[in-house]
């Protein structure tokens, strides 16, 4: 961790909102990318992100440094996107008037490659039945091991597995016909 960092979170430890701010801002894209791609609506995401910075604010005083800020950050944003998730499992699909607010807010947290390539892959990600999405998410694009998610799902690590198979073929078909 730098020592800016550093300073930022003791401050904010502290209850110096300014600094806390600055986290924040450090922290909302990546934030913000869990959030969407697991709930698939704009407006869900930004109260899950929101929801997730007011944990982040309550149990800052807990950060003790074991792990380095972001990792903790994104375990919270991870667990809360999940919660959110299963209170509405349903299957949405994203509008492109929300892809491209997406693509502005949090494109800095996409991986490389073309932007309309990224969009695609998002819209078919969204496509995916709720369990399968989740999986392919939390597998895929968070760096979850399958035993972690099965524990985050509440689902056997075997489940895992078949429904990460499933997203994969699913999402070979959808994109191919494009």
């Amino acid at each position: 961790m730098s020592a800016h960092v550093t300073k930022a979170i003791q401050l904010a430890q502290g209850g110096d909102r300014q600094s806390f701010h600055w986290l924040y801002q450090q922290h909302i894209g990546r934030v913000y990318a869990v959030c969407w791609r697991l709930l698939g609506d704009r407006q869900k995401a930004e109260d899950a992100s929101q929801e997730i910075f007011v944990k982040v604010w309550q149990r800052l005083p807990d950060f003790k440094g074991d792990s380095s800020f972001a990792t903790w950050v994104h375990t919270i944003a991870t667990r809360t996107a999940v919660d959110c998730w299963r209170r509405d499992r349903r299957l949405t699909f994203v509008a492109p008037d929300q892809m491209d607010a997406w693509v502005e807010h949090a494109g800095a947290a996409t991986d490389g490659g073309s932007v309309g390539g990224a969009r695609d892959l998002e819209q078919a990600i969204q496509r995916l039945p709720a369990q399968a999405k989740a999986v392919f998410v939390l597998f895929a694009l968070e760096g979850h091991q399958h035993n972690e998610i099965a524990t985050l799902l509440n689902i056997a690590e075997g489940s895992s597995k078949s429904q990460y198979h499933r997203a994969r073929q699913l999402l070979r078909g959808f994109l191919s016909e494009d």
